[in-house]
């Protein structure tokens, strides 16, 4: 894609590609690049929607700061005047009568959120852009109703701007082709029976080459993939593409209950109960990171395990977290074959089925994959951008996961303090 100058205030480049991805061709197709990137409120992680409603509903009053990082330290300061142009855009959307009616479809989603989200407006006032130097500094600090799905977008932003610029030549053909030649290896080195049970969902918002390649992506998969490919995390394309929209809760939901009133060691078990009476039922993956897997399980007791269907692995080696939630299931009284474990920490088809094998007829597996479908294109580095909530009413969070590299802090006292109260080792 050809994109402006990174200081300009839109990108609107011209590119042309060949399109076959739906399975018509459509040689010598143009792709303008939109001039504003996230064109629905919808074009996000249907977790940031599950949390919110759980926020609206019982903590509309608190308040949180978030900060966005840039881990493989690139300088994205040619992209700021773009970045706060399109982050500046969103403020025009508003939810659709159609978006509405389909969130209506879903028993859990209440009628006052829906009616609460038809009137909802994206408030950049809430966040700050700037440079350090050349490191860029984005804070959003809002109540947390309204500032919860800020997340997504800017991260799919960032991205998208950064990618139009270094990689003009990236295009939907490539990265569709790309994950054909994925297929074609599946098929190679894996028998029908060993692909039987692999299920996989599309997780790859947030760091996307664009829009225009997610959506490509998506579609291929609910094609090409089927039985295989059971949705995706993104809310507007399971949508249009009749899928199912992927994902419970993020870290930020459990970070939020360290000042949200309990007790800090009850923080973790306050969180699942609140998730608990929220959906009664429904969304039952845990997120289990949070504070270290040893920490989480000690809290997740015969009542948790019972409530949730699963639990969600996003740091740490997959293995070793396999291994310690079915021993924690067996200790419990509880068949872990009943159970799920998703997993979505930086996967590959490859490294997804080396997984799928080693739990096979143990416990019941699902992927999310994300960056390496949807930003998996020749020549291409992806981006590796985070914004983490830091502060709730004024407090500090943190998570302490088990791969230090994914920490989220900047309060080392409150980290101490933290890991003492869940007997973390230092």
């Amino acid at each position: 894609m050809t994109a402006a100058s990174p200081s300009s205030g839109t990108v609107t480049g011209i590119v042309t590609v060949n399109c076959h991805y739906q399975g018509v061709s459509r040689m010598a197709a143009t792709y303008r690049a939109p001039e504003q990137v996230i064109t629905s409120l919808l074009d996000t992680d249907w977790y940031k929607l599950t949390m919110m409603q759980g926020v609206h509903h019982k903590y509309a009053n608190a308040n949180v700061v978030w900060e966005f990082r840039c881990r493989n330290a690139e300088d994205l300061s040619p992209y700021l005047s773009e970045i706060r142009a399109q982050v500046e855009s969103l403020r025009s959307l508003s939810l659709t009568p159609a978006e509405s009616d389909y969130l209506g479809s879903f028993v859990y989603m209440s009628p006052d959120f829906i009616r609460f989200l038809e009137l909802y407006r994206f408030c950049p006032e809430y966040v700050s852009i700037y440079m350090e130097g050349s490191d860029l500094c984005i804070i959003i600090d809002g109540p947390w109703t309204h500032s919860i799905l800020f997340e997504i977008v800017i991260l799919a932003i960032i991205s998208e701007v950064r990618n139009q610029v270094l990689y003009p030549q990236a295009s939907v053909d490539q990265a569709v082709t790309r994950l054909r030649g994925k297929f074609a290896a599946l098929r190679r080195d894996y028998t029908p029976a060993q692909l039987e049970n692999f299920r996989l969902a599309d997780f790859g918002t947030r760091r996307r080459l664009s829009q225009p390649v997610q959506e490509a992506v998506v579609e291929v998969l609910a094609e090409e993939f089927p039985g295989r490919f059971v949705g995706t995390s993104n809310v507007d394309l399971a949508r249009r593409y009749d899928l199912a929209p992927m994902g419970t809760m993020a870290h930020e939901w459990v970070m939020a209950h360290q000042q949200l009133g309990s007790r800090l060691v009850d923080s973790q078990r306050a969180a699942m109960e609140s998730w608990v009476q929220e959906y009664r039922g429904h969304l039952g993956i845990a997120l289990t990171d949070t504070v270290t897997l040893d920490a989480f399980l000690e809290d997740f007791d015969l009542y948790f395990a019972k409530l949730f269907d699963g639990l969600r692995h996003d740091s740490g080696d997959p293995f070793e977290f396999a291994e310690k939630c079915i021993r924690h299931y067996e200790a419990l009284g509880i068949d872990p074959k009943t159970k799920t474990l998703i997993f979505s920490d930086g996967l590959t088809f490859d490294s997804a089925m080396a997984i799928k094998e080693k739990l096979e007829g143990r416990i019941s597996t699902s992927f999310g994959i994300g960056t390496n479908l949807t930003c998996d294109l020749p020549g291409v580095t992806p981006m590796n951008i985070v914004i983490k909530m830091v502060s709730c009413n004024g407090q500090p969070v943190a998570k302490i996961t088990d791969e230090p590299g994914k920490a989220a802090t900047h309060d080392p006292e409150y980290v101490h303090y933290l890991k003492s109260v869940f007997n973390v080792t230092e």
